[in-house]
């Protein structure tokens, strides 16, 4: 009878011992989720960050194009003009991929617009600089409060809300 009691002892910590280590298991792979979505979060709010200081790159870039004058013999400003409207439609596709279709189409939008605007800085008048950038501002606005969005979201989810 002794050797039943026992046998009957060691199941019962073999199965506690079990089932400590599903649980165990069970939080561990809870906690990768949190990570991977810590991650994700982190990229997507440094890709907000780079394609806002991209666009105002584009920007710089296109009014050096449209002042031949400044940063005369700095380089050869429509290419530098174009390598940054690259750089911002690489980003701008990037951070649509995790967009609907519509905010696909406006990040799109944005960066043929900027295409448009290297083509034609050189022939605006300094002086209509700021109606030259009118339409990509109003377009880069909402693309803006996307990743203002998306930051609150990400606060929220994570808990540092206030």
């Amino acid at each position: 009878m002794h050797r039943i009691g026992l046998a009957h002892v060691s199941i019962v910590i073999a199965l506690m011992s079990l089932g400590a280590a599903l649980y165990q298991g069970w939080i561990n792979s809870r906690n990768l989720e949190a990570v991977q979505r810590d991650i994700g979060r982190r990229e997507h709010l440094r890709a907000c960050k780079e394609i806002i200081e991209a666009y105002f790159e584009v920007k710089l870039r296109i009014a050096r194009l449209a002042m031949p004058t400044m940063g005369a013999g700095l380089g050869d400003p429509e290419f530098e003009a174009r390598a940054a409207v690259a750089r911002f439609a690489a980003l701008g596709t990037y951070l649509a991929n995790f967009q609907d279709e519509g905010r696909r189409v406006r990040y799109t939008a944005l960066s043929r617009e900027l295409e448009r605007l290297v083509d034609q800085a050189r022939a605006a008048p300094i002086a209509d600089r700021d109606a030259l950038f009118r339409a990509a501002d109003e377009i880069f606005a909402g693309m803006n409060a996307d990743c203002v969005g998306s930051t609150r979201v990400s606060l929220v989810v994570s808990g540092a809300s206030g």
